[in-house]
């Protein structure tokens, strides 16, 4: 399996996406924003950061660089893409998911350890893990908070698209696990065919004992074990 790190100006997280990936044996390769070349079979990734220095909104620049055209067709054509953290609005403003990430309703940047538990387990990015358990991955951001419309909740729910939802170290989903008030305690979701995740959390954050614990492997490694089952 290989990667392909989307670098913005103003992204900081492509170095830790890359040294989580290529600890899990993944090939892994840099993609500056100018750049248009995806390989089908690559896992694009769009790294947390401050693209464009969150101008206007943010990933509101982004998401007219030349490279999110190549993204929009990898998508469409069925590839794997994640979007963390402003990696998540860029899709958003891209229009590969739905809704809009919106300031904290602390109004504070939030740079913390959080619960996650899985929503859907049907997606490439969550079909390995187990229902229930609660997964350590941090956050960090000021504008995180995920707000949709209640029709687009409502699809999103009944259609199984909620990835994942903060929750408290017991996996409970309660309103004092939501660190910034997102809408239903969404902390990541999927676009309809399952093959686009936008999450606010920080896998790569999560990925070896020195940085505290290994939960943000399970992501990336219910990915490398949908692929190779595809392949079969």
């Amino acid at each position: 399996m290989r990667a392909a790190v989307v670098v913005f100006p103003g992204t900081w997280s492509d170095g830790d996406c890359t040294w989580a990936l290529e600890r899990l044996g993944i090939e892994t390769r840099r993609v500056w924003h100018r750049e248009t070349e995806i390989h089908r079979d690559e896992l694009v990734v769009l790294p947390g950061g401050f693209s464009y220095g969150d101008y206007l909104r943010c990933g509101a620049i982004a998401r007219f660089s030349p490279v999110m055209g190549a993204v929009t067709e990898h998508a469409e054509g069925g590839g794997l893409v994640i979007g963390i953290c402003n990696g998540f609005q860029i899709l958003c403003e891209a229009g590969l998911l739905p809704g809009v990430l919106m300031r904290n309703d602390s109004l504070q940047f939030r740079c913390q350890e959080n619960y996650l538990v899985v929503g859907d387990r049907t997606s490439p990015f969550t079909q390995g893990i187990e229902a229930g358990r609660a997964l350590n991955v941090p956050i960090s951001h000021g504008e995180g908070r995920y707000f949709a419309d209640t029709a687009t909740l409502d699809r999103l729910e009944d259609t199984d698209r909620v990835a994942f939802r903060y929750c408290d170290a017991e996996g409970r989903v309660t309103p004092e696990a939501n660190p910034n008030g997102s809408e239903r305690g969404v902390a990541g979701i999927l676009n309809d065919r399952g093959n686009v995740l936008g999450m606010m959390p920080h896998p790569e954050r999560a990925c070896e004992p020195l940085l505290g614990n290994e939960d943000g492997n399970v992501i990336w490694q219910s990915v490398l074990d949908a692929v190779a089952a595809a392949r079969v």
